[in-house]
């Protein structure tokens, strides 16, 4: 394993549980428009896309309004809700020690940066990059290609992203990066449906590893 010049981060699902907020959010909008809930399982299978590659096909011409109604209600309560996934902290730690890193979501710009900025995060990132930020979302590769301009890395298998659904490693690979999962993507078909080129059990595990690179590349580390 190589150790990586940049790392990417998914955000939700992968550093943070932000899930009651979408998962509120999503059933306000589905109760406005008279469509069935979804249930927490329901919303972890389902919610990949940006909402602006989503809700066309959700709600046909009334998507915006429908937009509208779900970024109120997520306003209402995302920072409330908001938890760090086990080991997270422990790994952007470990990340800092290596080089330079940044985040890049399907989840809308503003609402992103509130919640990095919230957890106190914001500081480590170079970048975060949300939905809408570039001329087109997660999986392809233009987001991506924004956050590492900001570092001031070009792309190849010297940066890792790492995300959590097979749609984060299509971006990583769309992108020329290296595709990493944390989590066995049990929510997403497993292993086998996301292909990663690296994979690990958890945050923690990858924190472990990420501070096992960077004492390798100390004087004398081992």
């Amino acid at each position: 394993m190589n150790r990586p010049a940049c790392i990417l981060w998914d955000w939700d699902n992968t550093l943070v549980d932000g899930w009651a907020a979408i998962e509120h959010g999503l059933n306000v909008t589905f109760r406005d428009f008279g469509m069935p809930e979804w249930d927490r399982a329901t919303v972890l299978a389902r919610v990949r896309g940006s909402l602006r590659d989503t809700f066309p096909g959700m709600f046909g011409a009334q998507w915006e309004r429908a937009r509208d109604v779900f970024y109120a209600a997520v306003r209402s309560c995302h920072l409330d809700v908001l938890n760090p996934m086990p080991g997270a902290e422990a790994a952007i730690a470990a990340a800092g020690a290596i080089g330079k890193q940044a985040v890049v979501s399907n989840k809308q710009g503003p609402l992103l940066r509130a919640e990095a900025a919230h957890l106190g995060w914001d500081r480590h990132f170079a970048a975060l990059v949300g939905a809408g930020d570039a001329a087109a979302d997660k999986p392809a590769a233009a987001p991506i290609l924004l956050a590492l301009a900001a570092c001031g890395v070009q792309p190849g298998a010297h940066v890792w992203y790492v995300g959590d659904t097979a749609l984060d490693m299509q971006a990583a690979r769309a992108a020329g990066c290296l595709a990493v999962l944390v989590g066995g993507a049990g929510h997403d078909g497993g292993i086998a449906n996301a292909r990663p080129d690296l994979a690990f059990d958890d945050a923690a595990a990858l924190a472990d590893a990420l501070a096992s690179l960077a004492r390798a590349a100390m004087p004398g580390g081992r």
